[in-house]
């Protein structure tokens, strides 16, 4: 990575193998990394967080460089991906590691994602009311090596195939002109 001024937000919309493989392709985004924030155990594992005792989200960390993407036009899209007005779940993976939550690291971010949440919710986008938790950043722990690049590493993997790449091929036609070449 260059030497540029990049910001850096936590995301959670369920599944971060899902998540990941949208931001990746996004124009503006330097890096992303598959983890988890939110929770009250230190360094948790995979199998932890499953659990549903650290109190963790699975979350992703976005790097990128506002000079070619805003905060706002990431939160659209993370909008757009994920449904948040579930709680502490995302279709079929149920528990509060799948919560939709933006982990906040400057008031003006906070500013932005709740500001995001209003204009969305008066567009009446979604038949319920958003759930989204915007919670002041803390700690990210990256996830293990495996989980990094998921999708582009298994995309036959069952779990890929019947659910990330939908919603990648979702995001891919719909923000088609925000696409890295």
């Amino acid at each position: 990575m260059e030497n540029k001024n990049l910001e850096t937000v936590t995301l959670g919309a369920g599944c971060f193998w899902c998540v990941e493989a949208v931001f990746d392709d996004l124009q503006g985004v330097e890096l992303v990394e598959s983890g988890y924030s939110g929770g009250h155990t230190e360094n948790p594992t995979y199998k932890e967080v499953c659990s549903e005792t650290t109190g963790h989200a699975e979350v992703v960390q976005v790097k990128f460089n506002p000079e070619e993407i805003s905060l706002k036009e990431i939160l659209q899209v993370f909008f757009t991906v994920h449904d948040p007005t579930q709680l502490n779940r995302q279709g079929n993976d149920i528990g509060t590691s799948y919560r939709s939550a933006i982990f906040y690291h400057s008031d003006e971010q906070k500013r932005v994602a709740e500001e995001t949440i209003r204009e969305i919710e008066a567009e009446g986008i979604y038949d319920d009311k958003i759930v989204t938790e915007v919670t002041p950043f803390d700690k990210f722990y990256i996830a293990e090596n495996y989980h990094q690049e998921y999708f582009a590493n298994n995309p036959n993997q069952p779990y890929c195939a019947a659910v990330v790449a939908p919603k990648v091929s979702k995001f891919r036609q719909k923000y088609v002109t925000r696409l890295k070449r």
